[in-house]
């Protein structure tokens, strides 16, 4: 795994920023930066690559000159320590925390789909999966959740209709392989590899089956101590990371070069897949309030969380940057 040092000083003049035509001072008409020091969290997903891409050129543009990747097992888990002041999530992860009071915001969407649901020949359809063993990390984990909403939605009871069984996504997809379990959720590149393996096949998958397809999966979410005393700060952050989704959707080859010489992940070809797999461009299209709302009522039936999706949307999310961008970036 890469060192946040090693993360911040490796590329950070590459064509990134020359790509999209970025200044060095590309905000110099804004007011001041309230900080130029941004932690940004490091996870193994790398479907959150435009983070990793952000700090290729695109955040220094912005005034930032202290970039810290902070090394952590989920972005939303850095953002509640105070860890981390940006970061990708999964929208499930945003709805159940903000549920709890966690000092969390969603800020835009990063991309749509990305979770792939895996079985064995024993399961053809989520209804199958009615008295199966589902693996998964942990209790309310973005799998456990994204799977939580998955059977919801087709009218199964996530506490009662499936058998979960608590593994680390390695031993997971190898109780897959073994028919020890029926089902895994995975997200990159654990699709990618367990295709690549010829293990288990899909049954569902976010990126091409409706409704989960209409809907950001992830999104860039940010500390709200941080978006309250930084406001422009995180309009800066954000706008280096919407850049660098663009990015993403143009120059996937590249990239995925980049993530294996950062050392995020060791696979090319799993980065490469993932890359051009990812709907990214679609942060322009799709209205991230609507997958807040869509995640928040399938939960709430759930009996996840118990407030309604208009009290997440309101203590959870802030879109004023997203809205403001969307016009200077011509979305």
């Amino acid at each position: 795994m890469i060192h946040r040092r090693e993360f911040v000083t490796g590329t950070a003049a590459s064509g990134a920023a020359a790509l999209l035509g970025v200044r060095p001072r590309s905000a110099a008409a804004e007011p001041p930066l309230e900080t130029t020091k941004l932690r940004v969290a490091l996870t193994p997903a790398i479907c959150f690559a435009p983070q990793y891409v952000a700090g290729d050129g695109l955040l220094q543009s912005e005034g930032f000159t202290s970039i810290e990747y902070v090394k952590a097992p989920t972005g939303i888990g850095a953002l509640i320590a105070g860890e981390a002041d940006i970061a990708g999530t999964d929208v499930p992860s945003i709805v159940t925390q903000t549920d709890k009071g966690q000092p969390i915001v969603g800020l835009a969407g990063m991309h749509a789909g990305c979770y792939e649901l895996f079985g064995t020949d024993r399961v053809r359809t989520v209804h199958d999966l009615k008295g199966k063993k589902v693996a998964y990390p942990a209790l309310l984990s973005g799998r456990y959740l994204m799977m939580a909403t998955i059977l919801t939605h087709v009218g199964l009871d996530p506490h009662k209709d499936v058998e979960w069984v608590t593994s680390s996504p390695a031993e997971s997809m190898q109780l897959l392989a073994e028919g020890k379990v029926d089902a895994y959720m995975g997200f990159p590149p654990e699709p990618q590899e367990l295709r690549a393996k010829k293990i288990g096949h899909v049954v569902l998958s976010t990126t091409t089956d409706r409704p989960w397809s209409q809907y950001f999966c992830c999104m860039v979410a940010a500390n709200r101590d941080f978006v309250q005393k930084n406001p422009m700060a995180t309009k800066r952050a954000l706008r280096a990371i919407l850049k660098a989704i663009d990015i993403c959707a143009l120059e996937p080859e590249r990239i995925s070069k980049g993530l294996v010489e950062k050392r995020i992940t060791s696979r090319e070809d799993y980065a490469l897949a993932t890359l051009r797999e990812l709907p990214y461009a679609r942060w322009r299209e799709y209205n991230p309030e609507d997958a807040i709302r869509f995640y928040s009522l399938r939960l709430h039936e759930a009996g996840i969380i118990k407030s309604s999706s208009q009290r997440v949307i309101s203590q959870g999310t802030d879109w004023r940057f997203l809205n403001e961008l969307k016009k200077e970036l011509k979305a």
